[in-house]
């Protein structure tokens, strides 16, 4: 707080839920602002967080921010959660091992509803795969060498079409990840913009675990970048911008991957819930937050509750992410 002071600088904090965006500004005294505006309000502003720092620091819609009177801005959002549940993500390129083209849509058989005669497979957030040649073993010996000179066509044809992310998920990448690099440095060569490789973005045993989550993180993170690319250019290079990630912890906004976004905003409330029920000498809570779309419930008894294997409409990921309940029940729906 002295810092900011010292420095003359504001302070901000934003929750951008799916209903309302939430602002609060710290000014350089210490004295904390709270703002509420539409997430979504296209005549008035291009974006509601933007738009309310804008406010508290006191300028027109449009106005140049001044950099230097921003400190840090720590953010949390559901862009990548209401992309996932509107299932508005980027169209997807899936290149898997040979033979595997349809391991991630057979999954783990299970059967939630043990007694239904018809079973719905969810829908497959990639639009194309291509059967990559190769094959490593279990021990990392190479059963089939990589041809990526067979593949490569079918790769360009994808991008051609109009293509832009891909998911490389091989089999046993995550200990043994050779393959994996080369294919990525070959969609490099040929333009693909997002690139999600399965041993950087869950690097664990499991083809169809890992699978599913280098796929979302495809088809999430471009969506992302966008949105943060957006609010960063609006701030200039002076404002340190961080994001929330799903596991309650804060990341650059640079770093910021989809595969770790689609819990952001509830995660932060969670921590809030925490810290604030600690201040007021309560060490065991049950967190309600219902807000317009959607309603969240989490329970924290001395330490945070995560889980590693969580499914968030209908799709599977294997990462770090607070345990957090959701119902699509909200004070507007």
């Amino acid at each position: 707080m002295q810092d900011a002071a010292a420095n003359n600088k504001w302070d901000f904090w934003i929750d951008r839920g799916g209903t309302f965006t939430d602002i609060i500004g710290r000014d350089p005294q210490g004295r904390l602002h709270p703002r509420k505006l539409l997430s979504e309000n296209p005549e008035a502003y291009a974006d509601a967080a933007i738009q309310g720092i804008r406010e508290l620091l006191g300028l027109k819609t449009g106005a140049a921010i001044p950099a230097e009177r921003i400190g840090d801005i720590k953010m949390g959002t559901t862009v990548a959660t209401n992309a996932l549940l509107e299932r508005k993500g980027d169209r997807v390129l899936l290149l898997i091992t040979r033979g595997f083209r349809d391991a991630l849509r057979i999954a783990y058989q299970a059967r939630p509803d043990i007694f239904a005669k018809e079973i719905i497979l969810p829908e497959q957030l990639y639009e194309r795969v291509v059967e990559i040649d190769e094959r490593v073993r279990v021990d990392g010996s190479v059963e089939r060498l990589l041809d990526i000179a067979a593949c490569r066509p079918a790769i360009e044809q994808a991008k051609a079409d109009g293509i832009d992310a891909v998911a490389i998920v091989l089999m046993h990448a995550w200990k043994y990840p050779d393959h994996e690099k080369a294919v990525a440095k070959v969609c490099r060569k040929i333009g693909f913009s997002q690139i999600s490789v399965s041993h950087e973005v869950s690097p664990l045993i499991k083809l169809v675990g890992r699978g599913d989550t280098t796929v979302v993180d495809a088809y999430l993170s471009p969506i992302l970048s966008r949105y943060v690319q957006r609010v960063a250019g609006e701030l200039g290079a002076g404002p340190r911008l961080m994001f929330m990630m799903s596991s309650g912890g804060l990341t650059a906004a640079d770093m910021f991957q989809g595969k770790d976004a689609l819990l952001s905003g509830p995660a932060g409330g969670v921590v809030g819930m925490v810290e604030t029920a600690k201040l007021a000498g309560f060490d065991k809570v049950v967190g309600f937050d219902m807000g317009g779309t959607s309603t969240d419930v989490a329970h924290y008894d001395g330490e945070y509750e995560r889980a590693f294997d969580t499914e968030v409409a209908g799709v599977r990921i294997r990462a770090p992410m607070m345990r957090i309940h959701t119902v699509a029940a909200g004070g507007g729906s």
